[in-house]
């Protein structure tokens, strides 16, 4: 079995001890992601203090995507709630502007985000985080939404590494082979988003963390996001301090 998973499970449940929480919740899309993240949830807490909220845009999720998580979550026997955004999404239409399908985007994850944290501050839980080491180094998620977190189970792992690590637990193989999509957009994945495999920026990745240069366009490319997306992992800049 990969040491990691030990290592994860282990740190999970001591970040939690130390925090003095004892239950935690997580957004199930019916991804891999967040299918491993409530799984290494379930394996430091035990599946009595993990809870699920799925979170479909109606017209915009996959039906499949609702029913794999679904099933995911019984599989489980953690708890869960299903609660659609669109009426909390569509209320934005009320501002005194025409709203961006960049924007329209965002607040959909951001929507998530305040629901899962209503959740949590109601029953003393903390929001476990689905990203992965891809996207997190990549600046590949919404800043105050899917990156509103209290702490990231597999930011360690590559989305290459998830699958592996997904596949060594036993998840459900209709989650490991769904193409990965935050479905933000109609026929969105992630992979024709960034404009190239996972397997393609994972290697670039772990050239560019052992010191290697970008060389190549789809190198360079990688490098360019992880600079502009740099912002999303930094606390705000205080001026004049």
């Amino acid at each position: 079995m990969d040491p990691r998973i030990s290592t994860i499970t282990k740190g999970l449940k001591e970040f939690f001890e130390k925090a003095g929480f004892q239950k935690a919740v997580v957004g199930l899309s019916g991804g891999v992601d967040s299918a491993l993240t409530a799984k290494f949830g379930v394996l430091a807490l035990g599946k009595e203090s993990v809870s699920a909220i799925l979170m479909p845009y109606e017209g915009m999720s996959s039906s499949h995507s609702v029913e794999d998580a679904k099933a995911y979550a019984e599989e489980l026997g953690i708890g869960y709630e299903v609660v659609p955004i669109r009426d909390f999404v569509e209320n934005y239409q009320k501002l005194p502007w025409q709203a961006s399908e960049y924007a329209h985007m965002n607040v959909q994850a951001r929507a998530r985000a305040t629901i899962l944290y209503h959740y949590a501050n109601t029953h003393r839980a903390l929001v476990l985080g689905t990203g992965n080491k891809t996207e997190e180094t990549l600046g590949y998620f919404t800043k105050y939404g899917d990156g509103a977190v209290d702490v990231l189970p597999i930011g360690s792992l590559y989305k290459t590494e998830v699958w592996a690590m997904a596949k060594e637990l036993g998840l459900p193989e209709a989650i490991i082979n769904k193409a990965p999509s935050a479905e933000l957009r109609e026929g969105h994945t992630d992979e024709d988003e960034i404009g190239m495999s996972y397997a393609q920026m994972d290697e670039i990745l772990q050239k560019l963390e052992a010191g290697g240069k970008a060389e190549s366009e789809l190198e360079q490319k990688i490098y360019t996001r992880i600079q502009a997306n740099a912002h999303k992992s930094a606390m705000p800049p205080v001026i004049g301090s």
